[in-house]
């Protein structure tokens, strides 16, 4: 039962954390709610290591959202043709 908590808490942190990187990033953003979990997933993550090897593991969710924000950010121009 201890996963499927984890799991569950993990899923919805990074809703939370996809959510407020796509409100950081102007434009529509174009993903679907399991696309938002894991951009938050994985900017939780980025996140996590620039805290941990640059700050000694400080400002974690601001961290975290600045890197799902990067992570929209990298994503929308990679969808963008070039003009």
């Amino acid at each position: 039962m201890g996963l499927l908590f984890y799991i569950i808490v993990l899923a919805i942190q990074g809703l939370i954390v996809g959510a407020l990187g796509r409100l950081a990033i102007p434009g529509p953003n174009p993903m679907s709610i399991g696309q938002t979990i894991l951009v938050g997933i994985g900017g939780s993550f980025l996140g996590g290591l620039v805290g941990y090897f640059l700050l000694g593991q400080r400002f974690g969710f601001l961290l975290g959202v600045l890197g799902a924000a990067l992570i929209v950010y990298l994503l929308e121009r990679g969808r963008t043709p070039a003009r």
